[in-house]
This record gives structure tokens, sequence and C-alpha cells, in this order.
């Protein structure tokens, strides 16, 4: 099977990108508009880019008019956000918070979490998230245009909440106590409950 992007419907060419990306670690994202309503909403284009300074991103695929998600607004508008980590226990909340609301309607309400004041920026934070990382923006890309375009958002942690409940005894954290879940196509998800260890190859970085 070979597959020319350009030749096959937008919605098409998504559907087989996710399939393909998996698994896709899921930024459950939490803003705040000008007008003080919160919004939440899980990306699964995610993930960290550095550790000097510490920054992650995520892609917010546009709406299906071609307008900009509610979450990248509110970036744009106070340049702040914070990425909550998904456990398993809490897919369900994370699915309800994926509708499409109105703009001043906040998702914290029919998903049934508790906003909890950020330390260090504006948006709330998940409060029942084990892991939570309030960023403040550095910038973003616009990749194309329209429907089924994005923007980049890449974010500076400023600060990194995590639950003693999520760490071994060395201070790590421990996958199977967080058991996060991943992405994968259509309706299916995955979880860090099934690992294996593989020893880097030894030789020139």
């Amino acid at each position: 099977m070979l597959v020319d992007p350009e030749k096959v419907k937008p919605n098409d060419v998504y559907a087989m990108m996710v399939q393909a990306i998996t698994p896709r670690p899921i930024a459950w994202v939490s803003t705040i508009s000008q007008q003080g309503v919160s919004n939440l909403a899980p990306y699964s284009y995610f993930n960290g880019i550095c550790s000097k300074p510490a920054a992650l991103m995520f892609s917010a695929v546009n709406k299906p008019d071609g307008s900009l998600k509610d979450t990248v607004r509110n970036i744009l508008e106070n340049r702040q956000f914070v990425v909550n980590v998904v456990p398993f226990g809490l897919a369900h909340p994370m699915s309800l918070s994926a509708q499409d609301l109105e703009y001043e309607e906040s998702e914290f309400g029919i998903s049934g979490m508790t906003e909890t004041a950020s330390r260090k920026v504006e948006p709330p934070s998940v409060m029942e998230s084990p892991i939570q990382m309030e960023c403040e923006l550095l910038e973003t890309v616009s990749v194309g245009q329209g429907p089924f375009a994005a923007t980049v958002v890449i974010g500076k942690i400023v600060l990194m909440q995590i639950d003693d409940s999520v760490l071994d005894e060395t201070g790590a954290i421990d996958p199977g106590q967080l058991d996060s879940i991943g992405r994968l196509g259509g309706d299916n998800y995955c979880r860090t409950t099934d690992r294996f260890t593989l020893q880097r190859a030894a030789g020139k970085q």
C-alpha cells in the first residue's frame, strides 16, 4: 500500500497517521480565557522536546470550519497553559473533555474534574492528575491553513508538580504507579502496564 498525502482526502490522511504513529502520549491541556473561563482538552500530538530549557510541544488541529481550537486562542491571549498527565483512572473524564463546547463553557464541569490553583501560571491544573506541568509559551508554529491544518504550541515548563504516590523508593516516577495511557488509532488506547527492558547499545553518540 502506497499513500501519497497530496492525492488522499485530509481526513483519510489523518486516520492513517494516527493509526501509524503509536502510541502517542496525551497532553491534557488546561487554559483560561481573558474572561476567566477555564478550558480543558486532550491532545495526542504531544511530546517533550528539550531539557534545557525544559520544554514540550503539542499540536492542536483546527476545528472543522478551519478556526483555531479554544486552547490555542487562550494560549495566544495569555501565553500560559498546564499539561496534565492522564492515568488510566482518568481516561473517561479525559474523553468527556474532548467534546466540542461553546467557547465560554468549561470542560471541567462536564468531565467532573476539579480545578486547582497552579503555582506559577494563571490557568488552573487538574487536581486529580498525578503530574501537572505548568508552562509558559515559547512560540507557536502554524502548519497549513483551514480544516486539518494545525498550530504547534511550544512551551517552557516552569514547574512540575508530581504526586508522591507515583514515585518509587529512589524518587523516580514509577510507570506502573503512574499507569498513564497512550492514544492509538480510532477509539483505541493503551496503558503503560505492559513493559519490557532493552539496554541501549554501546557506541558513539
